[in-house]
């Protein structure tokens, strides 16, 4: 029998990695090289056990190093982290496959498995589940924020480390094996080391698609397992009352916003959108031969050893008769293997099928929907299943048509999103064009809406040409959603989502350029107007507090209604911004307001007899809506949910959840498993004295929170004492990470705003706030009151939870060393002084809730992983810092002769934000 997987298994992995790492270092760089480092990390852990000497000595070690040198200790740093990260990886996968070798017949926790078994004790009989599952749905929609700091390249490379990892824990290795495999781990360490660890430059739009797509693999393989998963589930839990054929309805689906996402990037324009419609729908196709032509291959079956049913022969018959062009193909094969005939024929509309453009009609035998290629693979699979095959259809179908029904043509939808700013702008010189109005801008809300549903059915002629810049832009777009709906239907396209939505007619505008667009691009008389999806999104506080009203005056317009009316049924999608309402309001206000929101949306969709699906806005850092998904998931209002929600994967955490399959598949499932449960937790009630807490605590941690962010030298603190400069000059996105031009902090995006925080271990945005709020309501009440709502109200106990987590991650004596930036004098040192005080505060609150003696004193397992991490992110910071203060010295000579060296600076910054992101498992 194996061994168990202990810690020590993971600690041996790492050990060993850093043995080679260290090999390494001295090949390359010397063994002076390999010196520097280990002194710097001595120095760091000496540091950590409370040595103020060693403190004063690393300090001083890194002002003197030189740039040389911080070329060596920079990357050494930084590869270890992604050494340890490999290895951490690896060792959860091989945890998690213990875990389900010796569970016998018991679910693993917060699997789908456990999800029907737990509907089934809950008194859902095999009907009731069904009817969950039927409705059940989650879309997963890539972002691409510049945050995902590691180039492709290096990921690749790490790829094979983590494959080199695996192999060394076969048992059965030969030493001579152990051997080759070690040689080839230090090659690709080698390899690592040599490579630009940066980009040189900006992505282009189209190369950040392109890298949006670097996981396709992964998720097209493992998407199959996990609905097998929920088969065998519902067997197992009410056998015979489940159909032999049963089939798992498709419940996990994939979005992107990347191409369509123009808000505040002039780089997303039509053309691209075009483009990245053209190559989602070139991967998926590409993936849908591959599986055809694997079938192809091996489905070598004669009509001479057995019957094959008519309908097969008839539609190959067909084909040939339709398609002149694929006569040949046919005429080159066996006439005695009807079912590869049959596949030829898929693979021949498939090849025609990725030539077909947007709007390009000229491919007859172009695949017009998903819907078309699963009906002609299901002809293969009822045709073996009618003549003993149910092995072959199995095996070989059933995966298949779970891709097709998954990723169907165009692999994702495409989201296309836009501030309601820019709407109006463009609204207001096409009506003034037009002679319509002479100022939409000018008018108020009530005369806005009654402009818009006036000129709904009869919209003005409008020429694209006319107009430039971003108004030509604007109506290119929907005319081009307009074309690729004629083409292939709304299957390619998400939604419109409209950012900083704050009026009824802020939503209206969007549907007046659809409706225009839709009857300038060739509409036939009596023919309706497709539901594009139109979502707002809500995502400052106000705008939170605002938008149920807002939700509810838009269904009292009959046109509107209408709009959104499917077969019956009423259908809406309310996204909202955990990003921006975080840095608007603060951790705390903003996660109350987000719950709050969800609550009063849902009841007036309720009220309103609308289903209603919440698109959740959340990022990868803690203070953007980050932390575990399944938790973030099981602490939402459960009448919020109905099976359905919507959740963006930002780019940083793309490589974290889709690098390794199993991974990838562990947290689709627990995905999957919180929805499921908490979609059924409609009787879930809330004390109203919770709720009166709440409310308590919100007013005062918003007040403490807007205090600081409204003092006036706190953008001179933010400016001086974290790299937010540094990183609004990384070549790591294609988006500017201002929204305008103006310096300020309304327009700065709240990515870069928590990466700065976050690279500064501040981590301010994750828990400022929460300190003040918890301290003054002790004054005033019984605080034992938190302790009860943290141990029994999941949404309360997710946001101490992340607090913990982001309080434990922040080092309050690295930023102070961020603050000594400040210059000399500058009264910004008493924003340094209120960031101390709440951080203890925040620290001490949150102990008192959790009644831990320490951070994390509940979960020792990453406790410790964040202590055994410190001592090599420390000195990474401290040498960001030292090359901080030298490019300012520099800055501040305006010497052109000392441009090389700025440069040269400016990429050791670079090199050193990737090393802490790499330490901290999180950039923003």
């Amino acid at each position: 029998m194996p061994e168990a997987i202990t810690a020590d298994d993971l600690r041996h992995d790492i050990s060993f990695l850093t043995e080679l790492l260290d090999e390494m270092i001295a090949e390359q760089r010397g063994a002076g090289s390999l010196k520097l480092v280990e002194e710097i990390h001595q120095l760091a852990e000496a540091r950590r056990g409370g040595d103020a000497a060693s403190e004063e000595k690393l300090i001083a070690r890194v002002a003197a190093m030189t740039p040389d040198e911080m070329a060596v200790a920079i990357p050494a740093l930084s590869i270890f982290f992604d050494l340890a990260n490999t290895a951490e990886d690896t060792h959860r996968v091989r945890v998690l496959r213990e875990r389900g070798r010796t569970a016998g017949d018991q679910p693993r926790g917060e699997s789908l498995r456990a999800a029907v078994f737990a509907l089934k004790g809950r008194g859902f009989d095999a009907n009731k589940t069904q009817e969950l599952l039927d409705r059940f749905c989650v879309d997963l929609v890539f972002t691409a924020h510049p945050t995902e700091a590691k180039r492709r390249t290096t990921r690749r490379v790490i790829r094979k480390i983590r494959t080199g990892i695996q192999e060394l824990h076969r048992d059965d290795l030969m030493p001579r094996e152990r051997e080759r495999i070690a040689e080839r781990l230090k090659s690709n360490l080698t390899i690592l080391w040599l490579i630009d660890q940066t980009r040189p430059s900006r992505p282009t739009v189209m190369q950040e698609v392109e890298r949006g797509l670097f996981f396709v693999k992964e998720i097209w393989q493992i998407l199959p397992e996990i609905h097998r998963e929920v088969r065998r589930a519902m067997k197992a839990a009410y056998g015979e009352a489940i159909e032999s054929d049963w089939e798992s309805p498709v419940f996990i689906k994939f979005g992107s916003w990347i191409g369509g996402d123009r808000d505040g990037n002039p780089f997303v324009t039509a053309d691209v959108t075009r483009n990245t419609l053209r190559v989602l729908r070139s991967a998926a196709i590409a993936r849908q031969r591959e599986t055809a032509h694997e079938l192809f291959r091996m489905l070598v079956i004669s009509d001479r050893k057995v019957e094959i049913p008519k309908e097969m022969s008839h539609a190959v018959a067909e084909a040939y008769d339709r398609w002149p062009a694929i006569r040949a193909l046919l005429d080159e094969m066996s006439p005695n293997e009807v079912y590869r005939r049959w596949i030829r024929v898929i693979e021949f509309r498939l090849e025609q099928s990725l030539e077909a453009e947007v709007y390009d009609r000229s491919r007859r035998a172009a695949y017009g929907s998903a819907a078309e290629l699963e009906r002609d693979v299901r002809l293969i699979e009822s045709c073996l299943r009618e003549n003993g095959g149910d092995r072959i259809a199995d095996v070989y179908l059933e995966d298949w048509l779970t891709q097709i029904r998954t990723f169907g043509l165009h692999f994702a939808s495409l989201d296309v999103r836009q501030d309601s700013r820019v709407h109006n702008e463009v609204l207001d010189e096409v009506l003034r064009s037009t002679e319509l109005c002479e100022s939409y801008l000018e008018l108020d809300e009530a005369g806005r809406r009654k402009l818009l549903l006036e000129t709904m059915d009869a919209p003005p002629t409008i020429f694209v040409t006319d107009f430039e810049g971003m108004t030509r832009e604007t109506l290119s777009l929907f005319r081009l959603l307009a074309d690729t709906v004629r083409s292939h239907g709304l299957e390619p396209l998400g939604g419109h989502v409209i950012s900083m939505t704050h009026h009824v007619s802020d939503i209206l505008a969007v549907l007046w350029f659809w409706n225009w667009a839709w009857k300038t691009t060739g509409e036939q008389e009596g023919e309706p107007l497709p539901q594009l999806p139109i979502q707002p999104l809500f995502e400052t506080i106000d705008d939170l507090n605002n938008g149920a009203t807002i939700l509810d005056e838009l269904f009292a317009i009959p046109e509107y209604r209408s709009y959104v009316e499917i077969k019956g049924r009423t259908l809406q999608t309310v996204m909202v911004g955990y990003s921006d309402s975080t840095k608007d309001g603060g951790y705390l206000a903003a996660g109350w307001g987000l719950h709050q929101a969800q609550e009063q949306l849902a009841r007036v969709a309720q009220k309103n007899d609308v289903e209603l699906v919440i698109f959740h806005g959340r990022g990868g850092g803690l203070g953007r809506g980050g932390g575990p998904a399944a938790r973030a998931i099981m602490s939402l209002p459960p009448n919020s949910v109905g099976g359905h929600l919507r959740i963006t994967e930002q780019g940083e955490v793309l490589a974290d959840r889709y690098d390794d399959p199993q991974i990838a598949h562990r947290h689709l499932e627990q995905v999957g498993w919180a929805t499921l449960l908490v979609s059924v937790e409609q009787d879930r009630e809330v004390d109203p004295a919770w709720i009166d807490t709440m409310n308590q605590l919100r007013d005062t941690s918003l007040k403490a929170y807007r205090d600081l962010i409204e003092h006036p030298r706190f953008l001179n603190y933010f400016d001086r004492a974290t790299p937010i400069s540094e990183i609004e000059n990384l070549p790591i996105g294609s988006r500017p990470a201002r929204r305008r031009e103006r310096k300020s902090l309304a327009d700065l995006r709240a990515i870069p705003w928590t990466f700065s925080w976050t690279q500064s271990r501040h981590f301010l945005p994750a828990w400022y706030g929460l300190g003040a709020a918890i301290e003054d309501f002790k004054q005033h009440h019984d605080g034992d009151i938190l302790k009860t709502m943290y141990a029994d109200w999941p949404m309360f106990r997710a946001l101490i939870d992340n607090a913990e987590l982001a309080l434990s991650k922040a080092d309050m004596g690295i930023a102070a060393r961020y603050a000594e930036m400040l210059d000399e004098g500058d009264q910004a040192i008493e924003v340094w002084e209120a960031v101390e005080a709440e951080f203890n505060r925040s620290r001490d609150a949150v102990l008192s809730i959790t009644g831990q003696s320490e951070l994390l004193g509940g979960v020792p397992w990453l406790r410790d992983s964040i202590a055994e991490r410190n001592p090599y992110v420390d000195p990474l910071n401290l040498i960001q810092i030292e090359l901080i203060k030298r490019l300012r010295v520099l800055d501040a000579e305006e010497d052109d002769a000392s441009e090389d060296e700025r440069e040269r600076l400016r990429e050791l910054v670079r090199l050193s934000i990737q090393g802490v992101a790499a330490g901290l498992r999180t950039t923003g």
